[in-house]
């Protein structure tokens, strides 16, 4: 995952929001008009300066009053150093060689075919002992809008064509309640200090309304409403090809969700590592909305993971042709970190190059975006 964060307030030192208070005096409101009323604000304008942005403000004179208000209170909330350290990166990579990358070593891969019985078990009872002490939390990625499926509401409230009609939404709650019963009924001793799976859901501004109100009408589809928490992922300008902010209006900055990869700015900004601390959460189920198939907190994984005393890991499933459209997981250089490469960064050859030991693709573990993550790896992003 990329990591991203979303933008902190960053304001001049002169103040320029309008107030709506009554009890604020007219003087001033219209002394803050009156800065509008010529050209941009100085102190913000030289910022937009260093960074190459100043052409945020090119129709400012075309501008009423309140739009000129709303502009400056747009600019007043991006991180201007942060968000130019993040275009010349990436413009930075452009035309630059990418680094060798190498099939990820085999040790790293648990396969099922690999697993004994006795593991399975092993790793089951493990999972289910650690969800029944309430040190599972889920983390669900659902930021995104159904565009490509033809509908602007959240992915999760799509109906995918089941006969039942259920949403993915349903879906994963359902299967979090059956991974509680199951918890419930490994307790020996009863019922007495069960821990329900709390469940964080990441929206973005586009989504957020949308998916709070489908989990009201659906009564959260049977789990308690307090053990659901939404929170959202940040926003990002959307930039030119040569790195300069696109307007959405003349007087508001296009931007657009911050991708999977603010989730790790999102629990910080939200305060919800605390959160994940106080309710004693150890471990957090990660993955995507877009997944009718996702065993929400399995036991099996978590108990493999709390095994083997790991602080990251992903499950993958073997890509099945060479021109499947899948990310997949690659090494960066010999002995250097796990990442994920796209299909459409592989050339033919290298997505065609077979393991001769194993007879399998050499890049064949595709990335589904389900990952289990320690809270103190998370804590040290």
């Amino acid at each position: 995952m990329r990591e991203g964060g979303s933008g902190v307030v960053a304001t001049s030192s002169t103040s320029l929001e309008l107030s709506s208070n009554s009890n604020s005096s007219n003087g001033s409101a219209t002394a803050s008009i009156e800065l509008l009323s010529s050209g941009p604000p100085q102190v913000i304008l030289e910022r937009l300066k260093d960074y190459g942005q100043e052409d945020t403000f090119a129709l400012w004179d075309e501008l009423t009053l309140d739009e000129r208000h709303l502009l400056v209170k747009d600019i007043q909330t991006l991180d201007l150093s942060r968000l130019d350290r993040i275009i010349r990166c990436s413009l930075g990579v452009q035309g630059v060689p990418s680094p060798s990358i190498e099939p990820v070593p085999e040790p790293s891969v648990s396969t099922v075919e690999q697993r004994t019985l006795d593991q399975r078990e092993k790793w089951w009872n493990m999972g289910l002992k650690a969800i029944s002490q309430g040190k599972l939390a889920v983390l669900l990625l659902s930021g995104g809008q159904g565009t490509r499926l033809g509908s602007s509401d959240p992915k999760g409230c799509f109906n995918i064509g089941l006969p039942s009609g259920k949403s993915l939404f349903q879906l994963q709650a359902e299967r979090i309640l059956c991974v509680q019963k199951l918890a419930l009924q490994s307790v020996n001793e009863g019922s007495a200090g069960f821990v329900p799976i709390h469940w964080y859901i990441m929206t973005s501004p586009f989504t957020d309304e949308a998916t709070r109100k489908f989990f009201e009408i659906h009564k959260y589809f049977g789990l308690e409403a307090d053990q659901i928490t939404f929170f959202q992922q940040g926003t990002i300008p959307c930039v030119t090809k040569d790195g300069r902010f696109i307007m959405e209006t003349p007087y508001r900055v296009a931007k657009a969700p911050d991708g999977n990869g603010g989730v790790y700015s999102a629990l910080k900004t939200s305060k919800l590592l605390e959160d994940m601390a106080m309710r004693g959460v150890k471990y957090l189920d990660c993955y995507g909305v877009d997944n009718a198939l996702v065993r929400v907190a399995d036991p099996t994984f978590l108990g493999y993971f709390i095994d083997k005393g790991v602080v990251a890991a992903a499950k993958v499933v073997r890509k099945a042709y060479p021109q499947e459209k899948v990310g997949v997981f690659v090494q960066k250089g010999k002995g250097g970190p796990l990442s994920v490469v796209e299909y459409s960064e592989l050339d033919q050859q290298t997505a065609c190059a077979i393991n001769q030991e194993t007879g399998r693709l050499r890049f064949c573990w595709s990335n589904v975006c389900i990952f289990l993550f320690s809270i103190a790896i998370i804590q040290s992003f």
